[in-house]
């Protein structure tokens, strides 16, 4: 198929998927900057290595019923046929309701050209949220209003994403939760959401690297604008291939009045671990930050390299 086709039929899905609905919103990660795969599966087609990731969320300490998000994502590219797969795994608690959110990720990359590549992604997997009736302490029990005998909601799920790079910039955009488009909110269903993201990136200095994000999210008419910024200073071997990268640094501000600090550590070439803490300045939680750790990790794997791609030390592509 002409690649300008597959553009347009991917913009075109990403534009009519803003009809409007009323579910819960998509997880809030703060470390999504390190790996977009949540919400654009095109992002794991990462050449050189089986890629992990985990992070674990724990939202305005605190609160009772405050989110607590648990987060696993693996993947690994094929060379041979420009291919991704990859799975991934999610349960976000919120109050009395609990989602889990299992999927299979795929991506294809169009080019291994040194100056550009460009990737299309799709995701497929379930989602399945539960609410724990015996946690409910009505004032009055027999209150009409109260929801009983609640089965759990099974739905298909379903995300499609495309990302662009080149030398010094990214560029993606996706929807997730097709299946809920136009569903209402008393299937307790997550809403679908609409991605779009700018990354510029300078990884020629011998000190550090640096990145500049910008990105907007849209669920009905909603929109969160957010912008990040992150340093990752390096130890100058003169080498020109291995991973120099030490430690990283990092400020993300979004729209909805919230600010996150990021911090990451390279213990060893493949190994980093994460934190990050969010303030947020909305009355009546500016006393309660939201904690979370990360975990990244990297196996080496032949069959993944790409000969012609370039920045494959970098952790951040």
């Amino acid at each position: 198929m002409n690649k300008r086709v597959v553009i347009w039929i991917l913009l075109t899905c990403w534009i009519i998927s803003g009809i409007r609905a009323y579910s819960q919103t998509d997880i809030s990660m703060a470390t999504h900057w390190y790996n977009r795969g949540n919400y654009n599966p095109a992002s794991i087609a990462r050449t050189s290595y089986i890629y992990l990731f985990s992070n674990i969320r724990n939202q305005w300490t605190g609160v009772t019923g405050a989110p607590k998000v648990a987060n696993v994502q693996v993947s690994g590219y094929l060379n041979s046929i420009n291919s991704a797969f990859g799975l991934s795994v999610v349960n976000d608690n919120i109050g009395l309701t609990n989602a889990f959110n299992p999927m299979i990720n795929y991506a294809y990359r169009v080019s291994d050209n040194q100056t550009w590549s460009l990737s299309f992604g799709v995701s497929v997997g379930a989602y399945i949220r539960t609410i724990d009736i015996a946690s409910y302490a009505p004032v009055t029990d027999l209150d009409p209003a109260l929801l009983r005998d609640i089965e759990p909601q099974t739905k298909p799920d379903a995300n499609i994403g495309v990302e662009f790079q080149n030398d010094n910039f990214i560029f993606g955009i996706s929807s997730t939760h097709l299946f809920s488009i136009g569903k209402n909110s008393n299937l307790f269903l997550n809403d679908n959401h609409r991605y779009g993201y700018a990354i510029y990136k300078n990884t020629r200095s011998e000190i550090m690297n640096y990145y500049l994000g910008l990105q907007v999210v849209n669920r009905s008419n909603i929109f969160v604008l957010e912008g990040n910024g992150i340093v990752r200073f390096k130890h100058p071997t003169g080498l020109s291939t291995g991973s120099r990268e030490i430690f990283d640094v990092g400020l993300t501000y979004r729209s909805s009045r919230q600010v996150t600090a990021l911090l990451g550590v390279n213990l060893t070439e493949n190994f980093r671990i994460g934190y990050a803490y969010d303030q947020s300045f909305i009355t009546g939680y500016n006393q309660n930050g939201s904690h979370e750790i990360m975990l990244e990790y990297r196996i080496p794997y032949e069959n993944a390299v790409c000969k012609t791609c370039r920045d494959q030390q970098l952790w951040y592509r």
